[in-house]
């Protein structure tokens, strides 16, 4: 079975043991005991997809301050290059950008597939004005990866994506963490079987909750409407695809999870 991870982090080899660790405070875990140590430069990535038997990644990063966002997306296409067909990037925007019309025009110039955006981090909420801006100035040009959910925070949860769907029905947004990190249930609930822009992926969801529960969101959005991903370096892949192919779904549904609806997302052979 091909296996498309829609949902991987990279960051430059000398940087990258500090920003797994500020990931790991940020959710308040420790690497080594609470989630795996592990790398994330890329050849830690083509290490671990190789192991976990995965066909391609989707790699990413945020920018967390505007003037980081054009470095980073040069950073990104360097990446895909060096992983010789193996990844591809989703870059970065944000709102608060003195030119966000020139990072739009300047990642898609790049060759990135995608933009992936975590408001907990970057420190806006996904309604407010300068946000629905940026997914105007974007039109329906990118799909969007979001961080979605987190109980600490209200920058992403599913109140402020439920309008982002409405406004802009002819864009694509991934709502990551099962629409809802931590807010499960929430998320669910105001948003699963709605709009046909809406797409979810599995990562950071396995380990908290019971298969019998995964596949109940699963089925709620539709197996049409979710993606596999690991949000690596959280998560070792290896386990993560173990995790999901032991899940009690029929061979066709892990099989459109897995590779298909990512495939058609980002215009992949079938």
């Amino acid at each position: 079975m091909k296996i498309l991870d829609f949902h991987c982090h990279v960051y430059p080899h000398t940087i990258a043991d500090k920003a797994a660790e500020a990931v790991a405070r940020f959710y308040g875990v420790r690497r080594g005991t609470d989630i795996a140590e592990q790398g994330c430069a890329l050849a830690d990535v083509l290490q671990a997809q190789a192991e976990a038997g995965i066909t391609k990644t989707v790699i990413c990063s945020a920018a967390t301050v505007p003037h980081q966002v054009q470095h980073i997306n040069e950073f990104l296409a360097r990446k895909q290059a060096q992983s010789g067909g193996r990844c591809l990037s989703f870059g970065t925007l944000h709102p608060d950008s003195e030119d966000v019309a020139g990072d739009i025009d300047h990642l898609i110039d790049l060759g990135l597939h995608g933009v992936k955006l975590h408001p907990d981090m970057q420190r806006f909420a996904l309604d407010e004005p300068k946000a629905m801006r940026l997914y105007e100035l974007a039109g329906n040009r990118l799909p969007f990866l979001l961080h979605t959910g987190d109980s600490r925070y209200d920058f992403s949860n599913p109140e402020q994506l439920l309008p982002v769907l409405e406004e802009f029905p002819d864009t694509v947004f991934i709502g990551a963490h099962m629409g809802g990190y931590t807010v499960w249930e929430d998320a669910t609930r105001l948003l699963a079987g709605r709009f046909e822009n809406l797409y979810v992926d599995v990562s950071s969801t396995m380990f908290a909750l019971p298969p019998e529960k995964v596949v109940d969101l699963i089925h709620a959005y539709g197996p049409e409407h979710v993606l596999f991903g690991t949000d690596f370096p959280m998560w070792r892949q290896a386990d993560e695809v173990q995790h999901f192919l032991a899940l009690p779904l029929t061979p066709e549904e892990k099989q459109m999870i897995a590779w298909d609806n990512g495939a058609r997302l980002l215009g992949l052979e079938p």
